[in-house]
């Protein structure tokens, strides 16, 4: 490693020494857990992170209560949208029987306009 200074290795570790003891002596003069500022502070937090939960609890006790209803909401569409089909089938269903009765008379109509055509053909000859 090259120093601009040309420090020696007796420097160097002089210099090493002396920033940790200035570390260990910042360290010791932050105040300890008894300290009424820290504990103040402890407090505050503490008053926060139960804000927080409440929050929390809240907010999923309203996702919980949007989720019920959508999901009755959700039921009451499938259930309009099975009564819908229920009366298109009995709709279906109506228009079927009322093609199935006229189909007889429609039939025997026909049978007697093409009676009436050879009646009709026979009488000409």
């Amino acid at each position: 490693m090259f120093h601009s200074n040309h420090q020696s290795f007796a420097d160097r570790r002089s210099d090493s020494a002396n920033a940790k003891k200035a570390l260990l002596e910042r360290f010791k003069a932050r105040p300890g857990t008894d300290d009424p500022i820290m504990q103040q502070r402890r407090a505050e937090r503490q008053a926060v992170a139960e804000a927080r939960a409440i929050r929390e609890a809240e907010k999923a006790a309203a996702r919980a209560e949007a989720e019920r209803l959508a999901l009755i909401e959700r039921a009451r569409l499938e259930e309009e949208e099975r009564q819908a089909e229920l009366a298109r089938e009995a709709a279906r269903q109506a228009e079927q029987a009322r093609r199935d009765a006229e189909r007889p008379r429609k039939v025997l109509l026909e049978a007697v306009q093409y009676a009436q055509m050879r009646a009709a053909g026979k009488r000409r000859r």
